[in-house]
Formats: C-alpha cells, structure tokens, sequence
C-alpha cells in the first residue's frame, strides 16, 4: 500500500468506546502509518484510546459526538486549527453528528473527503434525510457492503460512481486459532460458569451490547422452546447496557420467567473476542434490524465457528446457509428454535466441519489487509486527484 509524500489522515468519529466504526478506524490508522503516513483521530476518546495509540494513531479529544450546534460551530474552527496545524490531507468521517464541523472545515481548507457507511440511516422524514445526507457531501462515499452501497445508492441518488463497496476487515493476526492460547478459552468458560472440557451441551453465543435490536429476546424465546423439547444448550450473552439498565433487567427477568437461569447466561462486556468465539460452539446474531456489514458474523468464521444470523441485510452476503452456518427470519422464535436444533443435531464434530468452511471464505474475502488497501487506494486516487488539478 501507498501513499502520496508527507500524508496526514484525520479520521473523525463520535467516541472510540466500542463497535465497527470504531475497531475500523484503529485498523486504518494503522495501515496508515504502516504505509509512513500520520493517522488522527478527532473523537471524544473511550476506552478504545490505548489501542489507537497501539496502532500508532494520535487522539486529537474534541466533543465530536455533540449534535450541539453551537458546540459544532466551535468544533469545527478547532478542526480548522488542527488540519493547518498538523499538515492534514484528507478528512475521513465516519459518523452523521460529526460530519458537519468536519466537513466544514475540511471544505474551507481545501481538503479532499470521505465518508464511511457503517450503517443503514433510515428517514421518515426531509428533515432526517437531510441529516443523513451529509455522510453523501463529499468526495468519496465507502459503503461497508453491497447491501449498503445499494441503500445509499436508493436513498440519496447519488452517482453510482461516487460510492464503492469496501467490506469490513477482520484482523487475521488477532483472530487467528492457532494464536489463543488454551488458557485463556478455560479462563473465560469458567468465568462464564461452564466446564473446562467441550463434552458437555453445545454452547451458542450472543456478542453485542445489550440492545433491543439485537435480538436477545428472540433468543430466550427460541431458548424456551427448545428447553421444552427437552435439549439441553447453554446460551452466553456477552455485551454491557451502556447505560441500559432498564433493558438489562427485563432481560434477566425474561430468564427468569422462562426458568432458564444457568441456561441463558449474561456475562458482560467481553474483551477477549478471539478466545470467547473458541469458548463456544456457535455465535448468534439475531438482529432485528438489518446490519449494514455485521463484523459479529465474520470473525466468530474467521475462527472458525458456523453461525447463525437473522437473514436480513450484510448478513445475506456473510453467511451461506449450509456452506457457513444457519439464517433465520428476524424475530421468528420457531425458526430460530429450528436452526439452533439443526446446530444441536449436527454435532461437534459436523459443526468443525462447517466451521473450517467458514474458515476458509471469510478469511479470503474479509481480511484486514483487503479491506485497508482498497481505502488507502481511495485515499491515493482523491490525494493525487486534488494536487493535479491544483
């Protein structure tokens, strides 16, 4: 990968707590500098700070996530200051809120932009459409998936030009079996109450915060079913409320309602993904709502684990049902019960077999590397683009 003399990305995202937009922008401040640029961050920072700094980036704390407008006034004549200061030559945005003091300022200097899609930004209304909009107000839009690229294509009429698909990567060095050490799979099973050897009921995992949209619900229920069928399972929620307390707890009383405690297990926040994918038998993702990309669905394959998912959305292109795993309709607790059975019926050993095949294509189309070579390519492309026509 290369990059024009002397480049400096800003890369501008709300928080750097948790989630895809914000593990994207680590694993392209990364590429940056590994290809001898500078990659900042303009974010309010989280706990995802220490890793940026790993990946060589540098945090530049503003309030980006303030949809404030006199607070994102104020921003973006900080951003200004920052792009003069520091040299910057593309400004790379990554969430609605934020875009408008970045984009902003990057107009006003000159800058060349981009944009990430990292989900589906439904509208009732013109005014929301507009808000979306802003993530189409520059020069290059990157949509995480042919589902997306699509969606924005609709939604907005742009030109198809403007928009290429660029999937997510996954970090092949950090989800790579052979790497994780036996300890730290017996470490997280006896955390999450289960037994250090896999000869017991199948295990299934649920990793995301704790949210409606998720689907837990619809996994409790499926649960339910299948516990009265007389199958025995154990089911790990791994993710915090973030504040969703109130959601938390009605889970926990859907748990207990359904006289599935020491089945259905919340475990919180989990900061071992590797490890917790090798803890279990087969992820989950049941969401409601169609996920733009879903990273939730290719790195449990990328370690080698089927999965399940609501067959809706970036799914339907991650997850080949019988080639990779299992798709059910969103929110349908029989046809979840039904594909959670099949799972059960297939056995751990049919189940390494589909895993080893999820493998095998999520590795070779989702990787990390693909995924920051085709955006450091669209950086180069508008770079070399602007100075020419300077």
């Amino acid at each position: 990968m290369s990059l024009p003399a002397n480049f400096t990305l800003l890369q501008v995202v709300p928080e750097l707590e948790t989630g895809g937009a914000e593990q994207t922008t680590i694993d392209v401040a990364r590429a940056v500098v590994a290809a001898g640029g500078r990659a900042l961050v303009a974010s309010r920072g989280g706990r995802m700070e220490t890793a940026l700094a790993a990946a060589g980036g540098e945090l530049v704390r503003l309030p980006m996530q303030s949809k404030n407008p006199l607070v994102m006034l104020k921003t973006a004549g900080a951003l200004r200051r920052v792009i003069r200061k520091q040299g910057v030559s593309l400004v790379h945005v990554r969430s609605r809120a934020p875009a408008f003091p970045a984009l902003w300022a990057a107009r006003a200097e000159g800058l060349p932009t981009v944009a990430t899609y990292h989900g589906i930004y439904l509208a009732k209304g013109r005014l929301k459409r507009w808000y979306n909009a802003v993530m189409t107000r520059v020069d290059r839009v990157i949509a995480n998936s042919d589902y997306t690229r699509a969606h924005v294509l609709a939604e907005h009429g742009i030109a198809p030009d403007k928009v290429v698909a660029i999937p997510r990567g996954v970090d092949l060095t950090r989800f790579d079996p052979a790497r994780i050490a036996p300890e730290r799979i017996a470490a997280l099973r006896q955390a999450w109450g289960l037994a250090d050897a896999f000869d017991g009921p199948l295990v299934f995992l649920l990793a995301g915060r704790l949210t409606p949209i998720k689907g837990h619900e619809t996994i409790i229920a499926a649960t339910a079913r299948l516990k009265g069928e007389g199958r025995d399972l154990r089911v790990i929620f791994a993710g915090d409320d973030q504040g969703r307390t109130a959601f938390r707890q009605s889970l926990e009383a859907a748990v207990r309602a359904a006289d599935l405690e020491g089945v259905v297990r919340l475990v919180g926040h989990c900061d071992d993904m590797p490890a917790a994918f090798l803890a279990a038998d087969v992820a989950l993702l049941p969401t409601l709502v169609p996920e733009s990309f879903g990273r939730a669905a290719v790195e449990p394959q990328v370690m080698g684990r089927p999965v399940i998912a609501s067959d809706h959305g970036g799914t339907t292109e991650t997850v080949l049902p019988g080639s990779t795993g299992w798709r059910a309709p969103p929110g349908d607790t029989a046809a979840w019960a039904s594909a959670m059975a099949g799972a059960i019926d297939l056995g751990r050993e049919g189940l390494e077999t589909l895993g080893a095949a999820a493998r095998e294509r999520a590795t070779r189309l989702y990787s990390n590397d693909a995924m920051c070579a085709a955006t450091l390519a669209v950086y180069e492309q508008l770079v070399s683009s602007r100075e020419d026509g300077k």
